[in-house]
C-alpha cells in the first residue's frame, strides 16, 4: 500500500459521516471521482469505546453525551464488510480505527490490509501492542500527544518486530483553527523519526493545511470527506467536500511535479536554450588571419554556442588563425595558441 513514497498517498476519513450503505456509496464514488487513495472508516460500538461518564465538550459536538452520540454512529459488522467489498470493487484502498480489541477481530475478519491507531489510542500500550502483533501497516496518529509519548508508542510497536509505522501529525481539536496547527511538528517528527514514513491528519475547515502539510514533506494525508458540510454529524462540517478534495489532490499532484528530484542541472528545453539565450565572445570587427585580436575588436552578445564570456581576458592578444567576418561568434579553432 506504502509501495512508492514518491507519490503522497491521500486518504478520504468518511467514518462517522454514514449509517448506511447508500450513503456510504455514494462517499466512496465521490472518494473515487475526487482522486483520492483510500477511504477510511471507524470501528467501534458505542458500549466498548466509552463509558456513560464520557461527554464531548468540543466546537463541533457542544456538550453531549460520548456513549449516545457513538450509538448514533456505530456501524454493525455487516455494514462494514458490503463497504469493504464496495471499495474495493471501486479500486480503493479501505482500511480503519478500531477502538478496542474486539474492533480488531472484526478487521481481521475483513482482511484489513493497514491498522489506524486514533488519537485517543496513541496511549494505549496494550492496545498498540495488540495491532502490532498483526504484523500489518499501523497508522499512528499523534493528536494530544507530547514527543516523549509518540516516542513511547513507537516503541511499544516496534517491540513487537513491527517496523512499518507511518506516524501522523494530528492535532485533535474539531475543528483545528490555523493558529494551532502546527505543520513544524512535521519536521520534528521526520527528524526524530527518519526511519518512519511521516504523514498529516487533518480537522481543519478547508484544504489549504494539507497542501502546505505535503510541501513540508507529509507523505500521507488524511482529510474528512463528506457529501455535504449540512449534513446531520458532528464531523460532516470540518470534511471536505468533492470539490475540495479534488482540488486538494491536484494541487498536491501539481507540487509533487513541479518538485523534481533537486539535481541542479539544465533541464528540457533548457540544454537548447543555453546555447540561444546565453552569450558569447562576438567579433564586431572584420579581422584579418595573423592580426592580434584587441578588446575594440570583440563584444559579448547572444547566442551562448562561442567562446564564454569568461575566457574575455585570455581572448585578447591572441592572433586570428583565419579571416573572421564581423558578428561572428568566436569559437576557440578561430584564434591561434
Amino acid at each position: 500500500m506504502f509501495h512508492n513514497m514518491d507519490k503522497t498517498y491521500i486518504v478520504a476519513e468518511i467514518g462517522g459521516n454514514f449509517t448506511d450503505y447508500d450513503t456510504a456509496v455514494r462517499l466512496i464514488d465521490l472518494a473515487k471521482d475526487s482522486g483520492a487513495d483510500a477511504v477510511k472508516l471507524q470501528t467501534y460500538r458505542a458500549d466498548t469505546i466509552s463509558s456513560r461518564q464520557a461527554i464531548f465538550d468540543m466546537e463541533n459536538t457542544g456538550m453531549v453525551s460520548q456513549a449516545e452520540l457513538f450509538k448514533k454512529y456505530e456501524i454493525d459488522s455487516e455494514l462494514h464488510q458490503k463497504v469493504f467489498r464496495y471499495a474495493k470493487e471501486k479500486g480503493l484502498d479501505i482500511f480503519s480505527t478500531p477502538s478496542h480489541f474486539t474492533d480488531i477481530e472484526l478487521l481481521e475478519e475483513l482482511h484489513a490490509d493497514l491498522y489506524k491507531i486514533g488519537a485517543d489510542d496513541a496511549v494505549n500500550i496494550p492496545f498498540l501492542k495488540a495491532v502490532a502483533r498483526l504484523q500489518k501497516p499501523v497508522m499512528l496518529s499523534t493528536g494530544m500527544c507530547t514527543l516523549d509519548e509518540v516516542r513511547e508508542a513507537v516503541n511499544a510497536i516496534l517491540e513487537e518486530g513491527n517496523s512499518n509505522i507511518i506516524i501522523m501529525h494530528t492535532v485533535s481539536l474539531y475543528p483545528t483553527g490555523s493558529q494551532y496547527v502546527n505543520l513544524e511538528a512535521i519536521r520534528t517528527l521526520q527528524k526524530e523519526f527518519p526511519q518512519f514514513t511521516v504523514g498529516y491528519s487533518d480537522h481543519t475547515l478547508g484544504i489549504d493545511s494539507c497542501v502546505f502539510a505535503a510541501v513540508i514533506g507529509a507523505k500521507v494525508i488524511e482529510k474528512h470527506f463528506t457529501y455535504d458540510k449540512d449534513a446531520d454529524g458532528p464531523d460532516h462540517r470540518l470534511s471536505a467536500t468533492k470539490d475540495e478534495m479534488r482540488s486538494l489532490v491536484d494541487k498536491i499532484r501539481l507540487y509533487e511535479q513541479m518538485r523534481g528530484d533537486g539535481i541542479k542541472r539544465p533541464i528540457g528545453d533548457e540544454v537548447k536554450n543555453r546555447k540561444n539565450n546565453r552569450k558569447s565572445i562576438i567579433c564586431t570587427n572584420a579581422v584579418k588571419k595573423g592580426d592580434v585580436i584587441t578588446e575594440n575588436d570583440i563584444d559579448i552578445k547572444r547566442p551562448g554556442f562561442g567562446i564564454q564570456p569568461k575566457y574575455k581576458e585570455a581572448l585578447i592578444g591572441r592572433r586570428a588563425a583565419r579571416d573572421i567576418e564581423e558578428d561572428t561568434v568566436l569559437c576557440w579553432q578561430d584564434v591561434s595558441f
